[in-house]
This record gives structure tokens, sequence and C-alpha cells, in this order.
């Protein structure tokens, strides 16, 4: 995420931080700069106009120049300004009045947004709310088919009639969540390879029959300005609410997500960070901000754990830790709880001074060689797995053989074990509950 642009940005920051003085012309050259590696991100060139603007305007001022550290205070301003562009305080969805509550997703085809709204769908199930899907999308033939797998890989319910009037469709979801007792109802609308008259007329007609409670527009991160022209465009005829970032985690510059809040003055609400359904995370400027400027992002990373960490599994594992009786059933449960928050690299990515190391990233295993490891250990009995010492060469080969795998991994699977349990043992005398990693999982 936002790989490019976090390279620039150090890269000129580090020759800030430990400036003793900073004046016109040391900042002049920072800010030509800063405006470069903006500009190739894609960002609008009106929100890199204004942020230079707040930036220069605070830098020359007398806090920074009387400041003993000059250089750090300056990144402190480029951070705080990286806030405001993203949107300044992290926003939430809010529902009030009766139920059910409509949230109409608009954008253009080829944004995501039907996959947006099962995974928005998911939060909020998640969050306590008990969602209802419809796709009122009558002129992509296969449209309201995909939000129907959506719901049955989810495990969501999705409306479907026989209608092919968007209205008539929107009417009709509405009055079956009433008569269910769901309490928000997910609009798809239509979506087109650009913006028209037609569309607009469409999503205004849907909209005063849904009365929604929130519209958000499904904004394609990897678009850039391009993006941006279209979130206005959308927000000139809709009283569009927020925005939805989606493939954020593949976009390496971050021109939409540095533009779109700045330029249409609404704010972003989430951020699609991946393929699966439950990779759609709350948008936080400051977390954003810290990420771009190659800070990290500790309480995503701990909300993750939180959210995916079974705790008295966790406790269990302590205890059998503390008396050596782990088994390789333990490692493969701790695996499918590392599994669940993500791939290692991205979580790697949220550590502090990550992209500031080279390869560090990298260093994690990647998915297909957690598979390989669960592989491995699925092809094991019962009683190997609690007694990894009885493995033995002729074990070892039909492991390999059932695991798909080699005898080498096999052996570097069992070693790896080996050594994690000493050291959790060791932990665990070392008064385990008390170290700042203690609830994290594979500790």
């Amino acid at each position: 995420m936002f790989e490019q642009l976090t390279g620039r940005l150090q890269g000129t920051l580090r020759k800030l931080r430990g400036s003793a003085k900073i004046d016109e012309a040391s900042f002049g050259e920072a800010a030509r700069e800063l405006r470069l590696a903006l500009l190739e991100a894609d960002v609008h060139f009106g929100v890199v106009k204004d942020f230079l603007a707040a930036v220069k305007e605070k830098a020359l001022g007398e806090d920074v120049a009387g400041s003993l550290t000059p250089g750090q205070q300056v990144i402190k301003i480029v951070n705080d300004e990286l806030v405001n562009v993203l949107g300044g305080e992290q926003q939430e969805l809010r529902f009030t009045g009766s139920t059910p509550h409509v949230v109409l997703i608009v954008g253009l085809q080829g944004a995501g947004k039907t996959t947006t709204v099962g995974k928005l769908g998911v939060w909020l199930r998640r969050h306590g709310r008990s969602p209802f899907l419809v796709s009122v999308d009558v002129h992509r033939p296969a449209a309201r088919e995909q939000l129907a797998r959506l719901g049955e890989t989810t495990g969501l319910p999705v409306w479907e009639s026989p209608s092919d009037d968007p209205v008539a469709r929107t009417r009709d979801a509405i009055a079956e969540a009433r008569r269910r007792g769901d309490d928000v109802v997910v609009v798809d609308t239509a979506g087109r390879l650009h913006v028209d008259d037609a569309m607009m007329e469409e999503m205004q007609r849907v909209a005063a029959v849904a009365e929604p409670e929130s519209i958000l527009y499904v904004c394609d991160s990897m678009v850039g300005q391009d993006a941006v022209q279209a979130a206005t465009a959308f927000a000139e005829a809709l009283p569009i609410d927020g925005h939805i970032l989606t493939k954020l985690d593949g976009d390496s510059r971050g021109g939409a997500a540095l533009s779109v809040a700045a330029v249409t003055g609404r704010p972003i609400y989430f951020a699609g960070v991946g393929e699966k359904v439950d990779d759609l995370e709350v948008f936080h400027p400051d977390r954003i901000a810290g990420r771009i400027l190659g800070m990290g992002d500790v309480l995503t990373l701990i909300e993750k754990v939180q959210d995916q960490v079974d705790i008295e599994a966790t406790e269990g594992l302590e205890k059998r830790a503390r008396r050596g009786e782990l088994t390789l059933d333990d490692f493969k449960s701790q695996l499918q709880q590392i599994r669940k928050m993500g791939s290692m690299s991205k979580l790697m990515e949220l550590l502090p001074g990550a992209s500031n190391t080279p390869g560090l990233a990298q260093m994690a295993p990647d998915e297909a060689e957690l598979t390989r490891i669960q592989a491995i250990i699925d092809s094991m009995t019962l009683v190997e797995r609690s007694k990894p010492k009885i493995i033995n060469g002729s074990r070892r080969k039909r492991i390999a053989a059932g695991s798909g795998t080699t005898v080498q991994e096999v052996n570097r699977l069992l070693k790896r074990f080996a050594q994690s349990k000493k050291l959790m043992k060791k932990l665990s005398k070392r008064g385990r509950r008390n170290a700042p990693w203690a609830n994290l999982p594979g500790f």
C-alpha cells in the first residue's frame, strides 16, 4: 500500500529530520521534492498546492524556528496536514430513526461495487447489525447473480424479485426487510463504464424511494485522478455522504486516497484491503498518514489480533506451554488464527519502521508456505501430532507423500516446532502474562 509514495516521501523527510535550521532555502528544496512525489502519485494538483501551502506556512513559523528539533517539527506538520487531506477525524456510519435503515451504494462499473456490498454486509453483521442485501442493477446480467453468490458464501440474506424495475426492487426489498426484522438494507445500484445522464436519473429515482440514511460512493483507488473526477460528478447529482475506497492494498501510489476527500469534501468511511469478504477496514486518516510516512499502524494490528484471536484458546495454549505439553495441533490452531488476520507480509507492514527495513515483509512466510505447513500437519496421525518425537524416517516419507511436499520440508517443520516449543516454555517461565506480546498468536 502506497509503496511508491512512501519511498519518495521518506527520502525527502529523512533529509529534514536532522536539520538544525529550517529556512526558505532548505524548505524550498524539500517542497519541490514533496510536490514531485505527490504529483507522481497522481494526487490532484489542487490538493498538492493546498497541502504544500499549509505545510510551508507552519514550517516557516516561529514555533518551528524556535524549536530545538525543527526537522522533527516539520515532519509532524507534514503528518498533521496529511491527516487533514485524508479527511481529518475518522467517520462512522450512524443509524437514527426507524428501521430498516437504508445504505445506498453507488459508483462506476468495475470499481468493485457489488463485492463491496457483500463486504459491508459482513462488517455490519460483525458489529451487531442484521443486514439485508439487494441488487437493483438490471443492466449488467451477472450483477444479481454475483450478489446472490456472495450471499450464499457469507450467509447473508439477499432479496430476489422477478421485477426488472430498479425502483420496484428497492421498494420490495425494504418492505421484505421490515417484515423479516432486518435493520439495515444495503442497496447495490447499477453502474456504468462512465458517468451518464441516464444512470444518474435512475439512481435519483431509486434514492427517492429508498430515502437512504447514507449514500456511499465506491471509489477505485487504482484509477487515481479519474476516480476523483467521477466522485465529483456523483456528488453533484446525489447527496453523497462519503466514500469507500476499493483495491487499496494494490495501490502503490495513493492518488485517489489523498485526493477524493479533499476535492469532494466528503469523508472516506471504509477501505477495501483484499479480496476476502472480511477485507474491509474502517478508514482512519491518522493511521493511513502513519503508514504513508512509514510510522506503521500498530492500532490496526492490535484490532486485527483482538478481532480474530480466540482468547480462551490462547489462554489454554499458555497453560500447556508452561507445562511443556504443546502439540502440533496447537501449532496448527495458532497458524489458522494468524491466517484469519490476513497475509503475514501485510501484517508486518503495519509494524513501525517496516518500510525502512528492506526485505522485512518478504521475510514473512507467504500463503503457499503456510498452506504447505498445514498440509503436512493434516497428513499426520493424531498420535504423531501429539508426540512428534515418534516420527521416524519412514513416517516422514509417508507424511511428505500424503501432503505433496518433501521430506526436507517435513524436517524443517518439525525442527521449527521443537524450537518454538522451547521458546514458549522459556517465555512462560519468565512471566509471559506480563509481556507486551501476551495476546499475540504464535508466541
